[in-house]
């Protein structure tokens, strides 16, 4: 991917690529693996229910309300998590909702039933939040907005990476077994450590602003802050984020992007096994398979987005092609047609994630970001929550997955007519 590629309308300086670079270089690797671990955690419990269901006497309604209430404890403490951050800096802030969080997902391992399943997915959701927003309104303070679209793009990578290396690790360690744990126990404790880890490397690694980059010198923040401030938006106060009309139809946008991203993540291993008769290693391998096309077309979307400066449209293709594939999916009585079109789901989720969020990132500034950004986010993701609580409850009352589906179509196409409606001119009051 290359960093620091032409400004529609701007052209940049080979000293402002250089520098765009040499900052994309630094921060978007190890973000990226920050994410990782961060989906990877909220996610793994869709690997985990193909044996732990049955072992603590979850239900599918009772599993989709435990997957989505995380989004409950997301919500509620989102957008102060955020503000926190804009106010204490990312470093030290990030490292400590890595820590928490960390230490929630290795508890997982010794859930006993119901409801404690349901109390340590609410406080994962509670030690996460503000991470991915906090991110986004992070990568504002280094990048200018017609640049977002791939570098976006590059961050939110992590999440078909770790999607796709999901399936086969997490199916793995749960044929393992430590300190007598079962295989399920056991992937929680293991896979919950790295965060832990990761947040003693942010207190090194992770520079607040470009002023305190140790690794640019002082003519290069000199640039990087000059090419910031270019396409900053004027000071926007608090209340201008959190009572923005165009705020509130992001949020309603996210959230059927959010319904379909984590109905199908959450489900997607049990949904790929009642295509055939396989086993759980199998059901990781080809889980594989959507999150690494949906991953090529992210990168590709993002860099095109960009080189053309359009963003409504690339939005709203994407998810209009993922509800076309999940209504596929639904209908199709070939289990090679049904992957195929959970495939085009897929790609349509990711694809139009990071072009989406191009569009708030340029509107607002200042503590009205912090707080925008994490509204859009928090109420977006109440997607997250009755996404996989509905493909649960649908499970239950039809004995299939058809039905759900057909929700996560919808979601999808309602997210894509509604972009539709952004002004061309994200920057208008």
């Amino acid at each position: 991917m290359t960093y620091g590629a032409r400004t529609p309308g701007v052209s940049l300086s080979r000293e402002e690529q250089a520098v765009l670079g040499k900052t994309a270089r630094r921060l978007i690797p190890l973000m990226g693996i920050l994410y990782v671990v961060s989906f990877l955690d909220r996610v793994n419990v869709s690997y985990a229910a193909l044996t732990m269901n049955a072992d603590i006497g979850l239900s599918a309604s009772a599993f989709g309300l435990g997957a989505g209430i995380f989004f409950i404890g997301y919500f509620l403490f989102e957008v102060p998590s955020n503000l926190i951050l804009h106010k204490v800096g990312a470093r030290a802030w990030i490292a400590r909702i890595l820590v928490t969080w960390g230490l929630v997902a290795m508890g997982m391992a010794w859930v006993q039933g119901p409801t404690t399943f349901l109390i340590g997915r609410f406080l994962l959701g509670v030690a996460e939040a503000g991470f991915f927003p906090g991110m986004i309104l992070y990568l504002t303070y280094w990048f200018p907005g017609p640049e977002r679209g791939r570098i976006i793009g590059a961050f939110m990578l992590a999440v078909p990476v770790a999607s796709a290396i999901g399936g086969p690790v997490s199916t793995m360690l749960m044929g393992t077994s430590l300190f007598g744990l079962a295989g399920w126990q056991t992937m929680f404790l293991v896979e919950g450590l790295p965060a832990v880890a990761l947040g003693l490397v942010v207190l090194k690694a992770l520079p607040d602003r470009p002023a305190s980059a140790p690794w640019l010198n002082a003519s290069e923040r000199q640039c990087l802050e000059a090419l910031v401030a270019r396409d900053e938006p004027a000071p926007t106060r608090l209340m201008d984020g959190l009572l923005s009309v165009r705020v509130w139809l992001f949020a309603a946008i996210y959230f059927g992007l959010v319904l379909g991203l984590y109905g199908f993540g959450f489900w997607a291993p049990q949904i790929i096994k009642s295509l055939g008769q396989l086993t759980n290693v199998q059901v990781g391998l080809i889980s594989a398979i959507p999150y690494l096309v949906a991953a090529a077309a992210m990168v590709l979307w993002g860099r095109h987005s960009d080189l053309t400066g359009e963003r409504i449209w690339h939005v709203s293709v994407p998810a209009c092609l993922g509800a076309a594939g999940f209504l596929g999916s639904a209908t199709a009585s070939s289990p090679y047609v049904s992957l195929a079109a959970l495939t085009c789901g897929a790609v349509g989720i990711y694809a139009s994630l990071p072009v989406f969020w191009t569009l708030p990132t340029v509107m607002l500034s200042g503590t009205a970001a912090a707080g925008g950004i994490a509204l859009i986010n928090s109420v977006g993701n109440l997607g997250g929550y009755l996404g996989p609580y509905a493909v649960g409850w649908l499970k239950d009352w039809t004995g299939g997955y058809a039905a759900g589906l057909y929700v996560l179509s919808g979601a999808m196409l309602g997210a894509g007519l509604l972009v539709l409606l952004t002004p061309r001119s994200s920057r208008a009051n």
